[in-house]
């Protein structure tokens, strides 16, 4: 799952590299972004999203999220612990509560309406703070039951509460990449991709999404 204002094509050196190794992949398109650009996002229509493509997987499959689809496939995670084999989160080390995050939810509509900053995508940074306003990652992640793994840039400003993480989740296992920023799965794509084969061998599932 990407993050907002991408798209799933940010998997393609991830995507092209497991199925070279023989693990079916699947990238989706959040409501929002992509192919579903359309549509306006909600953490509702985000997990069921997910839901689609798990479901469509014929054993449970090691989730992956970098910044918002992060947060998103914690959530999903945590509520569905029998459908998922584990989670790699990667960018969304950060609890996203309280005033900052209103407050960056007023500047993005106002800017939207006035000087149309963004383009027609802006509307999607104002919805998803809307949407993840009252979410808490920290709560999904007392509740979460899979294997966890954490990859975060050194550089990526939503390291922020990565301390809190390791804390809430003793039992993840916790990369942060030299040299990377937010996109860690872009700047360090080698480093990304041997850390997914990794999970998998060590979970012995074939399947990632």
């Amino acid at each position: 799952m990407h993050g907002t204002r991408t798209s799933a094509a940010i998997w393609h050196e991830q995507t092209r590299a497991l199925n070279e190794q023989g693990h079916p992949t699947l990238a989706i398109d959040l409501p929002g972004h992509g192919s579903r650009s359309d549509e306006r996002f909600t953490l509702h229509g985000a997990t069921a999203a997910i839901d689609d493509a798990v479901r469509s997987c014929a054993e449970p499959p090691l989730l992956v999220g970098l910044s918002l689809g992060g947060y998103t496939a914690l959530a999903y995670a945590s509520e569905h612990p029998d459908l998922v084999a584990g989670v790699v989160l990667a960018g969304c080390s950060t609890e996203l509560r309280g005033k900052p995050l209103t407050a960056y939810r007023a500047v993005s509509m106002l800017l939207n309406r006035s000087v149309r900053l963004g383009g027609d995508t802006w509307h999607v940074v104002a919805d998803m703070l809307a949407a993840m306003a009252g979410y808490s990652p920290l709560a999904d992640l007392a509740r979460l039951r899979s294997p966890l793994w954490l990859v975060n840039g050194r550089r990526d400003p939503l390291r922020l509460d990565e301390w809190r993480y390791r804390r809430i989740a003793p039992g993840a296992r916790v990369t942060v990449v030299a040299g990377a920023g937010h996109d860690v799965n872009r700047h360090a794509p080698d480093v990304f991709n041997r850390l997914l084969l990794d999970a998998l061998q060590e979970l012995r599932v074939p399947v990632l999404v």
